[in-house]
């Protein structure tokens, strides 16, 4: 089989693989590429990279064999679904073409388990190697961390790599038990994220490729063993203090033919988007884990996003004052951000804010805003969302 075939085969699966992948209706400038027309040739998704950069980023695997038996999952030990091996030479060489030929402009870099993490962790280094130095690839990596690699294979990717990963799939030891039977929550998993915040922080970057080193992240499976909301982010504030991760991703539970899951229902994408509505709130927007409002099965409201839940119980009666706020304060507004609430502190630098044209000239959503602010001292009017 041509080895174009079989990246083509490893990426007929890659969705159920989270990555920077972002959503967008229509070409993005930031690409030369009509993606639409390259996704049906090949795994490339549209992706923005942690400094905001927009690429098209090829999605593959070393391989499709895996020796795992996790319910969910499309590639599990034993079910009947075409798989296939890419040698890391065969792989390497494959990247630099599409490179070379303008179609891929980063690599986003997993794996079946093939003989054990250990072996598996080697293959995927492997190609990373031969990547930076036989072709100088001097584009984004996002390379997977094996469950039970070793510390010196998790160095070493780390000196390869821009990012670097290894999936949690479940929030606690009892939901992974759920999804993947076989494998070890503490050791396999934990263990290699607590080695690459062990690695930042006694090795010096010097050797990596950048001489940076690459930022972290884990992925969750969502919906498929009853886990919560509150258990899923509650894990993902604990992982952000201790290891110091910068994403996390929650991959929404779809049934597979031929899995012991394959009867039950598709996890809803609405909770998807407010995991990560919740997410960027407790990464960017200050906020707390406890200020988060979960209902009585510890789940977030799919009705109304977190933080609109938060400003309504807090700020209905107490708005924010935008000519005196903080930082802090303005970024608990609804339909402010971080780059219009940095706006609103410039101009006050300037005089008053006197009134919500001013307001929507930095780019504020004020029809969501303006219950929850006062202008020099009064409540601009705001017309009620119709439900």
């Amino acid at each position: 089989m041509d080895v174009f075939d079989k990246i083509k085969m490893t990426g007929l699966n890659m969705p159920f693989e989270t990555a920077e992948d972002i959503q967008c209706s229509r070409q993005s400038p930031d690409c030369a590429v009509d993606l639409d027309v390259l996704r049906s040739i090949f795994p490339v998704t549209q992706a923005r990279l942690p400094n905001g950069q927009i690429i098209p980023l090829l999605k593959t695997m070393q391989t499709s064999v895996c020796e795992k038996d996790c319910y969910y999952c499309c590639f599990r030990t034993g079910r009947d679904t075409p798989r296939t091996s890419l040698s890391p030479d065969e792989l390497a060489s494959a990247v630099d073409r599409l490179t070379r030929a303008g179609l891929a402009k980063g690599l986003f870099l997993s794996s079946g388990m093939a003989g054990g993490g250990v072996r598996t962790q080697d293959r995927l280094i492997a190609t990373a190697e031969i990547l930076r130095q036989k072709y100088h690839y001097q584009e984004y990596i996002h390379l997977k961390i094996m469950p039970g690699a070793e510390k010196d294979q998790v160095l070493r990717a780390m000196q390869l790599a821009d990012r670097v990963s290894i999936n949690l799939e479940g929030p606690n030891e009892i939901s992974l038990r759920r999804l993947a039977p076989h494998k070890s929550f503490f050791s396999e998993l934990l263990g290699p994220l607590k080695m690459i915040e062990d690695i930042r922080q006694t090795e010096s970057p010097h050797l990596a490729w950048n001489r940076r080193w690459p930022s972290s992240c884990t992925q969750f499976v969502i919906g498929a063993v009853g886990e919560s909301d509150a258990d899923l982010l509650h894990t993902t504030v604990k992982l952000k203090q201790r290891f110091h991760i910068t994403r996390a991703y929650y991959s929404k539970f779809s049934p597979v033919i031929h899995t012991p899951f394959e009867n039950l229902p598709p996890a809803s994408s609405w909770r998807q988007h407010r995991l990560y509505q919740a997410f960027f709130l407790l990464r960017d927007y200050h906020f707390n884990y406890e200020e988060l409002a979960f209902d009585s099965g510890g789940n977030l409201n799919l009705e109304k996003d977190p933080k609109l839940v938060w400003a309504e119980c807090h700020l209905h009666e107490t708005p924010v004052e935008v000519n005196t706020a903080d930082y802090t304060q303005l970024l608990k507004v609804p339909g402010i951000g971080s780059i219009s609430a940095k706006k609103i502190l410039l101009a006050r630098t300037y005089g008053i804010i006197r009134d919500v044209h001013t307001l929507q000239k930095m780019g504020i959503i004020t029809a969501r805003a303006s219950k929850f602010i006062l202008i020099n001292g009064h409540r601009p009017p705001y017309q009620p969302v119709l439900l």
